[in-house]
């Protein structure tokens, strides 16, 4: 059966449309589309399937109807009435995949608080790791199935929908073969992830990494100013990471103005900027860019408080000619000035 461009058959083109979109016969249809666009179709021998490799993968086996349901975005439903789309999969997969990680780390690391693991959960079922797993350990992107404008516009390697899939595909999995079968194919694809995120230290949370460095700085704790764009069902939140009241005095930059005062910063500098696809991954995203701002500005303040001390000292020996701090500022003034432009235009 020959496939058109718009993902229909040349029977449903022959076909007149039920009035609710799709006439029984379409629908069995697209159906057939759909199946045979990630190779389940009933005419290929199971050996023979391009997603034998998936399911080699995962480690599991999945019937075709449910495997076509796991790999279809809800903008192909939205294509086509009637064919079901992967969010229940995901909604009981993220569930099935947090109580494993969960359970993984409690045996695993039978010292650390509550607190900590609960940051290294939420960074190995993260949308960056799990996109990551998506695209090196299952290759999935091939077999999403996107309405059109999604995938002209790339939705087969957006890290949102490779996140879902492999939610999906985990909760498939606990459907076919309950929570043992599930149990098993997580271990395969997030083990390796959860003993990584062992090692890691601010990039476990970004958030509460970012309040502590504040408080550390003796900062104000950083606020999430929020917006959000696009229509209901595909929303895109962003966040603006802001430090209330500025750097103050001890963390401004040490540059004298031609009075001999030091320069002081604007009220509540932007310190960082993410976006996604929840309110939590687009502040977990500024959070992230502004740790590495608070995180500069620091290193940057104690290297020309250093060099300032040691300008300092050569002039009271005679060897600077009066000019003191300013004159070392201003061999430095570009890459302070630059720190400084860098705390706004960087985020």
């Amino acid at each position: 059966m020959a496939i058109n461009r718009d993902g229909t058959s040349e029977h449903q083109h022959q076909h007149k449309r039920h009035p609710s979109g799709a006439s029984p016969a379409n629908h069995t249809d697209e159906m057939s589309q759909q199946r045979h666009h990630v190779g389940v179709s009933g005419q290929e021998a199971a050996d023979q399937a391009p997603t034998k490799e998936l399911l080699d993968a995962l480690g599991t086996t999945i019937s075709p109807e449910l495997l076509v349901q796991a790999l279809t975005h809800r903008s192909f439903s939205h294509e086509h009435p009637g064919a079901p789309n992967y969010e229940r999969l995901e909604f009981l997969g993220d569930a099935v995949l947090e109580l494993v990680s969960t359970e993984t780390l409690f045996k695993a690391h039978p010292d650390m608080t509550e607190g900590q693991l609960a940051k290294m959960r939420a960074k190995a079922v993260s949308e960056e790791s799990l996109s990551a797993i998506a695209r090196d350990k299952l290759h999935v992107g091939r077999f999403i199935l996107l309405g059109h404008g999604e995938s002209e516009s790339g939705g087969a390697d957006k890290s949102s929908i490779l996140c879902d899939i492999v939610e999906s595909l985990i909760g498939a999995t606990f459907v076919e073969h309950g929570i043992d079968g599930a149990r098993e194919v997580v271990h395969r694809l997030v083990d390796d992830t959860l003993r990584e995120v062992a090692t890691e230290g601010p990039a476990l949370d970004w958030k509460t990494s970012l309040t502590v460095l504040a408080h550390h700085m003796d900062l104000t704790e950083p606020v999430y100013r929020m917006s959000v764009s696009g229509p209901e069902y595909a929303q895109q939140f962003t966040a603006r990471a802001i430090l209330p009241g500025g750097y103050g005095k001890r963390w401004t930059l040490p540059i004298r103005d031609e009075h001999g005062l030091i320069a002081q910063e604007g009220e509540d500098p932007l310190l960082g900027t993410g976006s996604g696809t929840s309110k939590r991954k687009a502040q977990l995203a500024a959070a992230e860019q502004a740790w590495h701002t608070l995180k500069q500005r620091e290193r940057d303040c104690n290297r020309m408080r250093a060099h300032a001390g040691s300008s300092d000292t050569a002039d009271v020996n005679g060897s600077n000619d009066g000019k003191g701090i300013s004159g070392n500022s201003n061999a430095d003034d570009g890459t302070a000035t630059t720190g400084t432009d860098h705390a706004t235009d960087a985020a």
